[in-house]
């Protein structure tokens, strides 16, 4: 067998660096290519996470110094008021019973009674599905006469229906002492209830006393397709605060 001479060797080690050489470039390419990948992925992620915030603010924003009226779609968005007979007035529970309401959203009903949590106070207007309080408290705020803007998933996740939702809080978000715009924007989400009706997403609420006998009530409802100011403001003219079972009386936020 013939010896390899030094000259072979070394022409052999050269390639072997070579192919070493070519590799190590290879896999620093490759990493780079991974790097830059997680890189375009993590800023879609914060630049998708960050969207509907952004389109909501700017949504709302759009509204600054506008008079509800203005503000989303036209008031022929909602279709005609509902009623139906209420029950549950003066009815508390204990607070953490959880209660099922028939109706989707509630208009009345049984509902929890304590100082500072039932009803809900005055002071926010708008929630999300974590700041929410729960339904049971709520209700006892229809009871003292407050008017409850409801909105679906598809609302909350639509930047410019959410966007008008928190310009008509802000908008109703004034100092208030007489109760006069006792009203809250609260989502609702398939883990409470029924679904709204084909093609709405946005409900109006009230508990109305009977204005000839006080021993009877109704819940009084309109859906929406969209957030609507002038449709809003015509229904709180129409049913406001003092026309309810308990208007005002046992409110457990400042005045």
């Amino acid at each position: 067998m013939a010896k390899t001479t030094k000259s072979e060797k070394s022409e052999r080690q050269k390639v072997i660096e070579d192919i070493r050489r070519k590799q190590k470039s290879a896999d620093k390419r490759q990493g780079r290519i991974i790097l830059g990948v997680c890189l375009t992925i993590a800023a879609a992620i914060v630049i998708a996470a960050a969207y509907n915030p952004v389109r909501t603010w700017i949504e709302q924003r759009k509204y600054n110094g506008e008079a509800l009226s203005s503000i989303g779609g036209p008031a022929s968005s909602c279709g005609e008021t509902i009623t139906k007979d209420a029950t549950g007035s003066g009815d508390h529970r204990a607070t953490g019973e959880q209660i099922t309401y028939d109706d989707a959203p509630p208009a009345f009903g049984p509902h929890w009674n304590e100082g500072g949590v039932a009803p809900v106070p005055m002071e926010d207007r708008f929630y999300t599905k974590d700041s929410r309080p729960e339904l049971e408290a709520l209700v006892h705020n229809l009871e003292h006469g407050f008017t409850i803007l409801w909105y679906d998933e598809t609302a909350a996740d639509d930047s410019t229906m959410l966007g008008e939702i928190k310009a008509i809080a802000k908008k109703l978000s004034v100092s208030d002492t007489n109760n006069r715009l006792a009203f809250k924007a609260v989502p609702w989400t398939k883990d409470d209830g029924k679904a709204f009706p084909k093609g709405q997403h946005i409900a109006f609420t009230h508990w109305d006393a009977d204005k000839d006998d006080t021993t009877k009530s109704e819940g009084v409802w309109q859906y929406c397709s969209e957030p609507s100011g002038a449709a809003l403001e015509t229904f709180m003219k129409e049913h406001p605060y003092y026309a309810s079972p308990e208007p005002i009386g046992g409110y457990a936020g400042k005045q």
